[in-house]
């Protein structure tokens, strides 16, 4: 089980990872987080403690079902601002990924939304299309290139919040639709109040 939540957390934030300054929410205080070719040459300084945006995770409860979270959020993955938490059944047959990267501005979101959809293209067939859910909300359902597992990845952003939300399961068990609407929604209280752009 631990071998899969830092495969997938340290996954999503090399995905999502849009290499620029990471601003927290509702404060004035910033911290870097180095670009992926810059991360082995150079460790970003930060001035101010990283804060826990675990509070903006689903809970298990949103999701309800036989799944759980079996370990602690990851606060700040591989030194980018936000959070990453991973839900799992008892035989980890599956999974719901929820990332949340804090960026600079609402521009820096969705350019880190487009490369994420980029970047899914050799994880998961299927075609992107419009979500309403956030901002720029965009969802992809299919199989994995080996057909192994039924991949569904939800992407939104708001203000400086980047969100995705992947579920996984096995090709002949998609996670029901219900659910991942219901995972969305409830998210959505908790990034407004957490990360909305100030005008």
């Amino acid at each position: 089980m631990e071998l899969a939540r830092k495969t997938f957390v340290v996954w999503a934030v090399a995905t999502i990872g849009v290499g620029a300054a990471a601003t927290g929410c509702g404060t004035d205080k910033k911290s870097s987080s180095p670009s992926s070719s810059a991360a082995s040459s150079s460790a970003a300084s930060s001035t101010a403690q990283p804060s826990d945006y675990s509070a903006l995770l689903i809970k298990p409860t949103d999701i309800g079902g036989d799944l759980t979270a079996p370990q602690p959020p990851v606060l700040n993955p591989n030194g980018a601002a936000g959070v990453a938490q991973l839900f799992a059944n008892a035989d980890n047959s599956r999974r719901i990924g929820d990332t949340i990267l804090i960026v600079a501005d609402p521009a820096t979101a969705a350019a880190g939304l487009d490369n994420t959809k980029s970047n899914y293209t050799s994880k998961v067939s299927g075609t992107w299309q419009p979500a309403d859910v956030g901002s720029n909300g965009s969802m992809i359902s299919g199989t994995s290139p080996d057909n192994s597992q039924a991949v569904t990845v939800l992407l939104f952003t708001e203000g400086k919040a980047l969100v995705n939300l992947e579920f996984d399961s096995a090709p002949n068990d998609p996670i029901d639709p219900a659910r991942r609407r219901i995972s969305a929604a409830s998210k959505m209280p908790r990034s407004r109040t957490g990360c909305t752009a100030k005008s």
